[in-house]
């Protein structure tokens, strides 16, 4: 079973396939001997791609988490991911016909650009063929200069103003939740999933069931 989730938004039908692409950032110089150097640097952001079907009649092998949604929902949820400018989770959930767990990938990510797609052989089915990228913060650092000229770098520290809970709460898990959906609810960033799943003794913070009660931690 896989389960692929772009933020909150479970996909009905499981991509056919997955392609995750690492990208390179070394570079080569010839020499004035006409030799080359290889300079490694560190890999570039992973580009992820794939095709998501979204379904306009119910399908047995479909997964709704719940009720049969219309695409109108699936293609406003895509707009709102792009129109946000904001990163979030991609998460998929790989599982053995015999309930034995797989790799899981959980990354951030930003969409790049989608493609709507009809075709007839299809049916009354659309395809939308999507492109992530992967998302890394933006790390700055602040320069102290003393009165001596003397001067010393510092990490800059971000101010965090998100709303958290001053106490521990209880909540029973809903259709759609996710441990990081969570996070982005309660604390206003979904980066605090882990905290969650900590407080709960939750081995795979990709794994909640519907009706589980668990634990909000003030934070």
């Amino acid at each position: 079973m896989y389960e692929f989730y772009l933020g909150d938004l479970l996909l009905p039908v499981a991509p056919e396939s997955l392609q995750i692409k690492i990208k390179n950032q070394n570079s080569t110089v010839t020499l004035i001997n006409e030799s080359e150097f290889n300079f490694i640097k560190a890999p570039g952001l992973s580009e992820l791609s794939f095709d998501m079907r979204i379904p306009a009649v119910k399908y047995p092998f479909a997964n709704y988490n719940g009720d049969l949604k219309n695409q109108k929902y699936y293609l406003d949820k895509l707009k709102k991911l792009k129109n946000d400018k904001k990163p979030f989770r991609f998460i998929v959930n790989r599982e053995m016909p015999d309930g034995t767990g797989l790799y899981d990938t959980n990354i951030r990510v930003s969409l790049e650009d989608y493609t709507i797609k009809e075709q007839a052989g299809d049916g009354f089915d659309i395809t939308v063929s999507i492109t992530l990228k992967e998302y890394n913060d933006i790390k700055t650092s602040v320069v102290n200069i003393a009165d001596d000229g003397t001067a010393t770098i510092e990490k800059q520290r971000e101010t965090d103003n998100s709303p958290e809970p001053q106490e521990d709460k209880s909540y029973t898990v809903k259709s759609g939740d996710t441990l990081w959906v969570l996070a982005k609810k309660f604390y206003d960033d979904g980066s605090k999933y882990a905290d969650i799943a900590k407080a709960n003794s939750i081995a795979n913070p990709n794994r909640i069931s519907v009706g589980q009660k668990i634990i909000i931690p003030a934070l």
